[in-house]
Formats: structure tokens, C-alpha cells, sequence
């Protein structure tokens, strides 16, 4: 699997926290991998995300096919899928 390339269009199905900013995503095609927010600061409409428990409230909103927050908060799935390749879940 080698990132977004000609028409795939990553759409996120699962979701999980693992800890504080970081989430196991779930791609349509298979790809799981760890996308790490730990070191993001969060300004303007997403400053809520800052607050660990509002954080973990993450939903996937399978009409949009990303992850959300209340307050209509979203982020784009083509980056989340780069950094879900980037570390992704290996099965043992």
C-alpha cells in the first residue's frame, strides 16, 4: 500500500483511542495504523481538541468517511491514511 495515489479516495471506518492524541484508524481498505496528535497545538475552532477528554469523544461519520468531533469538528482522511502508512499496525 503506498499512500494516496490515482482516484483512491481513503475513507476511515473504525476508530479507536489508545492514549492520550493518539488513535488506531481503520481504512476502508484494510490499512490500520497509529496516527499520533501529541504534538499538535491546537488554535482557533480546533482548541477543544487540546483537552484530552474532548479528544477521545472521536466518532466516525461514515457519510463523510473521516473521524469527528461534536461541534462539527472533522479532519481531512488523505493525511490521517499518510500517517496511518507511516505507522502502521502489524499483525503478529
Amino acid at each position: 500500500m503506498a499512500g494516496v495515489t490515482g482516484s483512491y479516495l481513503p475513507t476511515v471506518v473504525g476508530a479507536a483511542v489508545l492514549r492520550d492524541h493518539v488513535l488506531r484508524l481503520l481504512f476502508d481498505d484494510g490499512t490500520v495504523g497509529d496516527v499520533d496528535f501529541s504534538a499538535e497545538r491546537w488554535t482557533g475552532v480546533l482548541e477543544p481538541l487540546s483537552d484530552p477528554a474532548f479528544f477521545a469523544r472521536v466518532r466516525v461519520d461514515p457519510e463523510a468517511g473521516t473521524i469527528t468531533w461534536p461541534g462539527d469538528l472533522d479532519m481531512a482522511p488523505e493525511p490521517l491514511y499518510e500517517q496511518a502508512l507511516a505507522h502502521p499496525l502489524v499483525a503478529a
